[in-house]
């Protein structure tokens, strides 16, 4: 699908305070390794050996904590609904994943990923996510930029008849930016080469594209 704009971005939507609010609440949270989407289908929350660590090492390195608190949509979803129009994608989606608080301490990272799988979710037991795919993902920038460095997002622009073209999402920079971009769209977390920088993302589903 050849977009027009690969991202969409409002700078400093949340408030100081409500970000100091939301990395507050993620520090009493038992935090766990952030698992890449292929690892979380074949391990189902079981333990990961030596090597299935090291290899996910190679690929992503973060600490998370899940949300599904209703104050944290409260603030969030608005920005889906406008940069999905704003946009032009225009996508249909009717339900917000839980929430993944981020943490990127001292050299940790996500390497290139899209947020969409190859198939859509096949669970019966859950019926605002069975049969549905990531449409919209989000990322909330919650650090001040004075207390981190590197940790920039990057995307990979993959039309058909473009050559590969990487941007920095210099926008998210700001305290409490959003950035909204199609599921599909490449990107990447570089590695952080001084303090924490926190994030909030999260993914909006809706039915297969036709």
């Amino acid at each position: 699908m050849n977009l027009y704009n690969y991202y969409y971005y409002f700078k400093s939507a949340l408030t100081p305070r409500l970000c100091d609010e939301i990395i507050k609440y993620g520090n009493k949270q038992q935090e766990q390794i952030a698992l890449t989407g292929t690892q979380h289908k074949k391990n189902n929350n079981s333990k990961l050996n030596k090597k299935q660590l090291n290899d996910l090492k190679q690929k992503r390195d973060s600490n998370i904590v899940w949300m599904n608190d209703r104050w944290i949509y409260k603030e969030t979803q608005p920005y889906v609904a406008m940069a999905n129009q704003a946009a032009g994608w225009n996508f249909d989606w009717d339900w917000s994943e839980s929430c993944q608080f981020t943490k990127y301490k001292l050299n940790q990272f996500y390497d290139w990923h899209s947020d969409s799988w190859a198939h859509a979710y096949n669970s019966p037991n859950d019926l605002n996510s069975d049969g549905k795919i990531r449409k919209l993902s989000v990322t909330c920038s919650l650090s001040d930029p004075k207390d981190y460095e590197g940790g920039e997002l990057e995307f990979q622009f993959r039309n058909e008849d473009d050559p590969l073209i990487t941007q920095t999402c210099t926008e998210i920079l700001p305290r409490g930016s959003i950035v909204v971009f199609p599921s599909f769209v490449w990107h990447r977390i570089k590695p952080v080469t001084k303090g924490v920088r926190y994030s909030l993302v999260m993914w909006n589903l809706g039915y297969p594209f036709r």
